[in-house]
């Protein structure tokens, strides 16, 4: 399954112009408070938040490892702020209950007792880095708190790291170092390779990998860079080429990784890669351990098709004493080192300070990784449109071809209700979370989508089909486009040239109904196998045979022709990931013309 995070969306009528997070309810008026019910936490932050504005007290903050001293210095003109540091899960369990806030990094691990301890005063979690691996975020979310991270501080820093690491590796700086200080002289033994003109394949270009290439121009290298979703205008602006995986690992001489690690990242560079790529590549990771297949890559460096490697992640940290890989001779490793700047430190502490403070205000922000609570009744009405929404985006993205950069998606809502009938903004949020989630390190969430498809050069806009009939419901069906790209699956084009998938719900839940130009009928649960075959009798016998001796299940399975003994598409739900033996099999089969599985 791809990663998904917890949604619990923040959801007002668009006619009371405004949003607010579940906890910061307010007074029924000046003079009179309403306390929530003995069992509602959320009523009591609430309530707690409302008393100590009256009485003038400042909310708490536990910081539990070292933030730097302006983010502290900015925390203590909102807050009291107490500096506990290696509180044993015990300790933090008891300080929890009279915090506000709790600001950690990597070190701290914030469990589901945490927040049970908290006795529902905690309203913020605020993580001073990027990832959140540390943080429950289910847990959070279920007791009402707000998760915040600082993801933009450390880019440079990460950048400049990836730099050091890149030049240190050509020129052996690291065992020429170790050498000279074990009372040895062996120039000849650490000559280096030079950087000017050689080839860098940038994977993944986001923010970090867009700044190393910026630097690595600057050195006189020639950067390429592959990156599925990235827009190619971005990365031209700055003189580089997109390519696609193969080309990028073939053509290189260095290879920088700077994707996030999702389930479609995990070990990208693995044995198979590396039997791609030149023989004598180097390769630089500052980004997550368990992008390289660690084993593979010893394999590769042992028989001489990597030279090099220079590793500041691990997929285990800090990695076992014995590690071979860590011992290698031509291994340069820095522990996990990518933010380590007293700039960058600064940075980040300023970062989640303002994204703490902001949240005990009340305030949205748009470093959320999570949405707090809303009651049932208000959101009930769209619960299954929002799956609906959120598994059209990821089927949608997942039918682009890699090279493609997605920079205009279109949302149509078919509805019977007017236009004030219906606020969009929760479906739009969940469209943008399937889009971007499968291929992100980000949570996306009703806070912060708009903001992240910003961010990523990503245009969404929304179209309204009116329909006649009863407004009973409030959606007939939803429909996705992506313009100017390609498919992997050529049946997804519709007539006028988008990726195009629509859906509707059917006994309370989603099912996919078009793709393409063809009609389909089938639940959007588990994963999909899409199927171009030429219309005959006995096909869904053969891949059901195929895939029933896989021991995979059939949940579902829907058949739309053109006309008969035409084409048509067959559509299969499926509640296990069959091999990738038995997918090539079903593409063997001579009547399929193209397939393609989705995860969902």
């Amino acid at each position: 399954m791809a990663a998904t995070s917890s949604w619990n969306p923040v959801f007002t009528h668009p006619s009371k112009k405004q949003r607010s997070l579940s906890w910061a309810r307010s007074f029924a008026s000046k003079s009179h408070l309403r306390l929530a019910p003995r069992g509602d936490a959320a009523g009591r932050r609430a309530a707690s938040l409302a008393v100590l504005s009256l009485l003038g007290t400042k909310p708490t903050v536990l910081v539990t490892e070292k933030l730097g001293d302006a983010g502290l210095d900015l925390l203590r003109s909102f807050a009291n702020v107490d500096c506990s540091y290696n509180l044993s899960p015990e300790e933090l369990c008891t300080k929890i209950s009279l915090c506000d806030a709790l600001i950690v990094r990597s070190g701290t691990r914030v469990t589901r007792e945490v927040f049970e301890s908290s006795g529902g005063r905690l309203k913020v979690v605020g993580r001073a880095g990027v990832g959140i691996d540390n943080v429950d975020v289910s847990a959070a979310t279920e007791h009402g708190c707000l998760v915040v991270n600082a993801p933009t501080a450390n880019t440079i820093a990460a950048a400049e790291h990836g730099i050091a690491l890149l030049a240190s590796m050509a020129r052996k700086i690291a065992q020429a170092d170790a050498s000279v200080k074990a009372g040895k002289w062996q120039r000849s033994k650490y000559v280096g390779v030079s950087l000017v003109g050689k080839t860098l394949a940038i994977m993944g270009f986001g923010k970090v990998g867009s700044e190393v290439a910026r630097r690595a121009k600057g050195l006189g290298m020639h950067v390429i860079a592959h990156d599925p979703y990235a827009p190619a205008d971005r990365a031209r602006a700055i003189g580089v080429e997109m390519v696609s995986f193969d080309e990028a690992i073939s053509t290189s001489d260095f290879i920088s990784l700077h994707m996030p690690l999702t389930p479609a990242t995990s070990k990208m560079l693995n044995d198979d890669a590396f039997a791609k790529t030149k023989k004598g590549v180097r390769i630089v990771n500052v980004a997550r351990g368990g992008v390289i297949d660690e084993e593979a890559l010893l394999r590769a460096l042992d028989s001489g098709i990597v030279a090099q490697a220079a590793l500041d992640v691990f997929t285990e940290e800090p990695p076992p004493r014995d590690c071979k890989l860590v011992q290698h001779e031509n291994v340069t490793v820095t522990p996990h080192l990518g933010a380590s700047t007293t700039e960058a430190q600064e940075g980040v502490a300023i970062e989640i300070a303002d994204a703490v403070i902001g949240a005990l205000k009340g305030e949205l922000a748009a470093t959320a990784v999570n949405a707090p609570m809303v009651p049932a009744e208000v959101i009930s009405e769209l619960t299954p449109y929002v799956d609906l929404a959120e598994k059209l985006g990821r089927l949608a993205i997942q039918l682009v071809a890699g090279g493609s950069g997605i920079k205009s998606v279109k949302v149509g809502y078919a509805s019977a209700r007017g236009p004030d009938d219906l606020d969009t903004r929760l479906l739009r949020a969940m469209v943008t979370k399937g889009l971007i989630e499968p291929i992100s390190s980000v949570f996306v969430n009703l806070v912060n989508a708009d903001f992240t498809a910003k961010q990523r050069g990503l245009r969404i806009t929304e179209e309204r089909i009116m329909l006649d009939g009863s407004p009973e419901n409030p959606l007939e069906y939803i429909q996705v486009q992506i313009a100017n790209v390609e498919s992997k699956f050529a049946s997804a084009m519709s007539e006028s040239g988008e990726i195009r998938v629509e859906g509707k719900v059917k006994d309370g839940k989603p099912h996919l109904t078009k793709v393409g130009s063809f009609g389909v009928d089938v639940s959007l649960e588990g994963s999909l196998i899409l199927c171009r075959q030429i219309d005959q009798p006995g096909m869904i016998g053969k891949v059901g045979s195929l895939l029933g001796e896989e021991n995979v299940n059939v949940n579902y399975m829907s058949v739309g022709r053109t006309a008969r003994g035409k084409q048509a598409i067959m559509t299969i739900g499926v509640d296990e990931e069959p091999s990738r033996e038995a997918l090539m099999a079903i593409g063997d089969i001579p009547a399929i013309e193209e397939f393609v599985f989705l995860k969902l």
